[in-house]
């Protein structure tokens, strides 16, 4: 059984130049998604997807391999992660040997865990017909009780006919935590979705999520990163 981690990693990022290799807590952040990988003993191999030479030298440098550059037509602001798993997937296939399982781990995960990890891959191989495993966290608010603000400045409910539904009463709503999908590789090449209607959750808590687009995302991020080490310090006085 061979399984390969897989990081996608892009230069060019618009509203966080540098993104992906820049400093978070004192290393690149993309360390911390290989690091994860590395320290989950799962995977033959980390390959890093992407198409510059700088964030290559840096993956290298904390032990991912980079057997090939990601062509620009697949390196700009619209391209879903699905073509780049593709890619690198067929790559594989056509250059070397294609994995009978992937996980493909953002780059801009600092949360990212080696246990969930893991679990992740033993949820897909456990749950019978699954394509996919994917990260995913609850809503701190239901959304069926959500706001709009209309044309005139207004507020409005999206769901006025959960005005007076008690939050008890409401089911709980899970949102794309954006860590990292779990694949079969041969499935995912035949469907060509990672968002595949067979996918199962790894449910993770809410403080270890953060999606890391902004400027103020990347701050918010930095404190929550912060909180959680100093818990984990005081844990082990």
């Amino acid at each position: 059984m061979s399984i390969v981690a897989l990081i996608p990693a892009r230069a060019g990022s618009k509203r966080i130049p540098g993104k992906n290799i820049k400093p978070f807590a004192g290393q690149p952040i993309i360390a911390y998604s290989i690091k994860a990988a590395a320290a989950s003993g799962l995977f033959d191999r980390i390959i890093v997807s992407t198409d510059s030479a700088q964030i290559a030298d840096v993956a290298q440098s904390y032990g991912a391999q980079t057997p090939f550059m990601r062509p620009p037509q697949l390196a700009d602001d619209f391209t879903p992660t699905a073509d780049v798993v593709l890619h690198a997937l067929n790559w594989l296939e056509a250059n070397e040997s294609l994995p009978e399982y992937f996980c493909c781990i953002y780059a801009a995960a600092p949360f990212v865990q080696p246990g969930y990890l893991k679990t992740g891959f033993e949820r897909l191989r456990a749950a019978e017909g699954a394509a996919i495993a994917f990260t995913v966290t609850s809503f701190a608010s239901p959304i069926f009780r959500a706001l709009k603000i209309d044309e005139k400045g207004r507020i409005k409910m999206i769901w006025p006919e959960h005005r007076d539904t008690r939050s008890n009463d409401l089911p709980e709503a899970y949102h794309d935590a954006g860590q990292f999908y779990w694949g079969r590789s041969r499935q995912f090449l035949a469907e060509k979705a990672l968002f595949a209607k067979n996918a199962v959750p790894v449910i993770l808590p809410r403080y270890l999520v953060q999606d890391i687009d902004t400027p103020e995302d990347w701050l918010t991020a930095e404190h929550m990163f912060q909180a959680m080490k100093i818990n984990e310090s005081k844990a082990g006085e």
